[in-house]
């Protein structure tokens, strides 16, 4: 008896450490295995466990915008005071009521918005030019509510981004310095500090949800997203990494509701900060430019051009006289690099050359007709063309008559007719535009799908130029006759003859499109 008691404790001592081997580890039943939790519990070593001493040294900096806007009443139409003897009374009782009631009188509306002092011992401060827009009176409440007027050193629609000054021997100002956007990455901590709603300083925390957002606000969208929140009234604040710098500027949400729904936008400080130096220097800004307008090389536009990928920038047209031009660039190149800067997309240019000193004499590489190529481009200022009215092409006036015929340009889905009077006076295309008209597009074509509509003018077909629907339809079967052929065509098109000039690259059908 005495043998099997000890066999019983044996077979239950040997069940029992079976039992807790196959327990798993992380139920915590052993002060190891606590230990163990708890490690896996602690935050990365680089995460902060409270962003108080960083919100300490920050607010002072950060201010709140006020900016009035006095907008005149719409005059009413009063009738005329009636006429009464010298010294009657009635006479200040009607002069009373059309002072009251006649219109005219300012109205004040107000804006509140966020800002950032840059350089305390010139009062400067940065805000989100929407913030200020069209202000007649503007003042930075700092986070002690002193409040200040300032006025407006200048301000850029494109960025949305505005400089304004205040006194600074009024006040003793605490200035924060921008860092750099470019080495932040995705899933970095952000603190964002601002006024929304008009509440006053207030902090928020997030990450960086994403780079290099296109929100379609401006030429130059490179935004930020983040999901700290960001409401309104936080436009212009500052977004912070965790050594205090500004690499951001809050500029804009998604949202639904009109509150924040975890998706806030900001202007990378690497794209504003030479802005704000343009505009301090010179009251303005003054962006590089090239002279031409650009497009998205598609993988069809690719393969009908024979290059081995969608990289680079798309030369569609070039202005006359300006920078590409007296440096030899023509429609059809493909910029690869620009001063160095390799182009990865094509949305990439726009911000190098804008961010090129005007003058500066820089090296354009190019892909034309299959060959390498590098001209020397002066760069040229944006602002200026635009005053002198060279980006803006005028519309010539265009007389009469005479029906032309429609054919059907074949293998592609177009109906086209040749560019005569009543052409360019039915889709009011300048006179000076040569090339074949489009009538029709069949809906089911992949020329419908591109985008193609009556009214689009082709210029060029497979980079050969076609005044006539004879050489249109000759380009069309030299491709279709070539049997080395991808079957695509490259139209250049002039979008319904305002100038608007893009390629468009084309897949040709085995068979005709026409109807039986």
């Amino acid at each position: 008896m005495h043998r099997l008691s000890i066999l019983y404790g044996f077979c239950v001592l040997w069940m029992l450490t079976l039992s807790l081997a196959a327990f798993p580890a992380h139920a915590g039943l052993f002060g190891k295995d606590d230990d163990k939790a708890a490690v896996e519990a602690v935050p990365p070593a680089n995460a902060p466990r409270s962003f108080a001493d960083l919100s300490e040294v920050l607010l002072p900096a950060v201010v709140n915008i006020s900016s009035t806007t006095k907008v005149t009443q719409p005059t009413q139409v009063m009738p005329d005071i009636p006429e009464f003897p010298e010294g009657s009374p009635f006479n200040e009782f009607f002069k009373d009521f059309m002072d009251r009631n006649g219109g005219g009188e300012a109205l004040p509306t107000t804006s509140l918005g966020s800002g950032f002092v840059i350089d305390a011992g010139k009062g400067l401060v940065v805000t989100n030019n929407h913030v200020i827009k069209d202000a007649d009176e503007i003042r930075v409440i700092f986070n002690d509510d002193v409040t200040l007027e300032a006025t407006l050193v200048g301000k850029d629609d494109k960025t949305d981004l505005a400089v304004l000054q205040v006194d600074p021997k009024k006040r003793k100002l605490v200035a924060v310095p921008f860092g750099d956007s470019d080495v932040m990455r995705v899933g970095d901590w952000v603190v964002a500090i601002g006024n929304p709603f008009g509440l006053g300083g207030t902090v928020t925390a997030g990450i960086i949800s994403a780079r290099q957002r296109d929100i379609h606000s401006g030429p130059y969208d490179d935004f930020i997203q983040t999901d700290a929140s960001i409401n309104r009234g936080n436009s212009g604040g500052p977004m912070f990494n965790l050594k205090g710098e500004v690499i951001g500027i809050n500029t804009a949400i998604y949202s639904p509701s009109g509150g924040s729904v975890g998706i806030g936008f900001a202007i990378p400080s690497d794209l504003a900060k030479p802005v704000i130096d343009q505009i301090v220097e010179f009251g303005r800004t003054r962006r590089g430019w090239m002279g031409v307008k650009i497009q998205t090389i598609t993988d069809e536009i690719a393969e009908s051009m024979g290059l081995d990928g969608t990289g680079g920038a798309l030369v569609a047209s070039v202005f006359p006289d300006g920078p590409a031009a007296l440096a030899k660039i023509e429609q059809g190149d493909v910029v690869v690099e620009f001063n160095g800067h390799k182009l990865d997309t094509m949305r990439n240019l726009p911000r190098i050359v804008a961010e090129t000193p005007v003058g500066e004499k820089v090296p354009v590489k190019l892909i034309r007709n299959g060959r390498e190529i590098t001209l020397s481009l002066v760069v040229g200022e944006l602002e200026k063309a635009e005053d002198n009215g060279l980006i803006e092409k005028a519309d010539a006036s265009n007389d009469n008559l005479a029906p032309s015929k429609t054919a059907e340009l074949d293998h592609t889905g177009l109906f086209v007719s040749d560019l005569n009077d009543a052409m360019h006076q039915m889709f009011e295309v300048p006179e000076d535009v040569t090339g074949v008209v489009v009538t029709k597009v069949d809906a089911g074509s992949d020329a419908a799908l591109r985008g193609m509509m009556p009214g689009d003018v082709i210029l060029e077909i497979n980079q050969s130029p076609v005044s006539s629907v004879k050489d249109a339809k000759a380009q069309i079967v030299k491709v279709m006759e070539d049997k080395k052929s991808k079957m695509s065509v490259l139209l250049l098109v002039d979008r319904q003859g305002r100038g608007d000039v893009r390629f468009v690259a084309l897949k040709l059908s085995k068979a005709d499109t026409k109807k039986k």
